[in-house]
């Protein structure tokens, strides 16, 4: 396992990180707990320090699931939590409008994680609220002067809101939808971040399992999968992209591997962290960590197939 510096936090973090929202159990079809379990312990076997959760997977359950594996190996684990989410209706009142609502859904992490300080919090609400931004400010800036966090962010999409939410500069961290079929991040964002020095934590590398090249386009989600509500026409479109990339498989790496190797190759990025819910997934994730990345003319043939929009 590779590790990388998250930008002016100075943490050091593994380069493949553990996505933990489809162990939460309630919006990527079904999950086994123990199997989560499992996955997240041969994690830390094979170099994951990084794991990354949110108070609203599962309604804390996902928060829950991890604290068991933490007990007696705090030391060794970089944990970053979301809060901001739980409860949100988003329209028309905003809900987390104070600090001091920020801090108990903070409080509120701690005892699900049975901890008592969290490396990275990030704010989980993506679209701006003056109210709402000003609160996470404030307390995000209590919460570290208490010392119950290290590092401080945002997950958001949107450059404007980013540079809002960064306008003391005082945002260590920034996570983001990146990947070989969402470069949009490439245009603005991952240049601002890496001259703020703001660290990258890139969520959806595998596209949500499409990169992976598993799905074809006959392909349906049920139950409570979020990705039965994707446009048909556009997952069809990914569907044919993931095949053209494809050719680029080898022996010693899947397509799920070249598409981590994807966002590890940009030098703003300072880990990815892939969901998994079994073992094999998680060998199969870390995998990815390895030397040299992408050639340049791989990443021309993916520039060809999926260019930056």
């Amino acid at each position: 396992m590779e590790y990388r510096t998250l930008g002016k936090s100075g943490i050091k973090v593994s380069e493949i990180g553990f996505g933990a929202w489809a162990i939460g159990g309630d919006a990527w079809g079904p999950v086994d707990d123990q199997q989560s379990i499992q996955a997240m312990n041969h994690a830390l076997e094979l170099g994951v320090n990084f794991f990354d959760t949110a108070d609203v997977y599962g309604n804390g359950h996902s928060e829950t699931l991890i604290s068991q594996i933490i007990k007696g190996k705090r030391d060794r684990i970089i944990l970053s939590t979301k809060g901001g989410l739980m409860g949100h209706s988003r329209k028309p009142e905003p809900i987390y409008d104070q600090p001091e609502k920020v801090i108990q859904a903070f409080e509120d992490s701690l005892k699900r994680l049975q901890t008592d300080y969290i490396d990275v919090y990030f704010c989980h609400i993506w679209w701006h609220v003056e109210q709402e931004t000003e609160a996470f400010l404030e307390a995000f800036d209590k919460l570290k002067r208490d010392g119950k966090v290290r590092a401080v962010g945002v997950s958001t999409d949107d450059f404007e809101y980013l540079k809002t939410f960064n306008r003391h500069k005082s945002i260590d961290v920034l996570q983001i939808d990146y990947s070989i079929l969402n470069r949009a991040a490439e245009k603005e964002i991952l240049p601002y971040c890496q001259e703020e020095n703001i660290g990258v934590v890139v969520r959806g590398p595998l596209q949500k399992g499409l990169l992976t090249g598993k799905f074809t386009k006959a392909t349906t989600f049920t139950g409570n999968d979020v990705r039965q509500y994707w446009d048909r026409k556009w997952f069809e479109e990914q569907v044919e992209k993931a095949g053209k990339l494809k050719s680029l498989e080898r022996e010693d790496r899947t397509l799920g591997q070249l598409a981590l190797q994807f966002v590890l190759s940009h030098s703003a990025v300072s880990t990815a962290i892939p969901g998994a819910k079994t073992a094999k997934q998680v060998t199969e994730n870390v995998g990815a960590s390895t030397r040299p990345l992408l050639t340049e003319g791989e990443l021309a043939y993916i520039n060809e197939i999926s260019p930056v929009w």
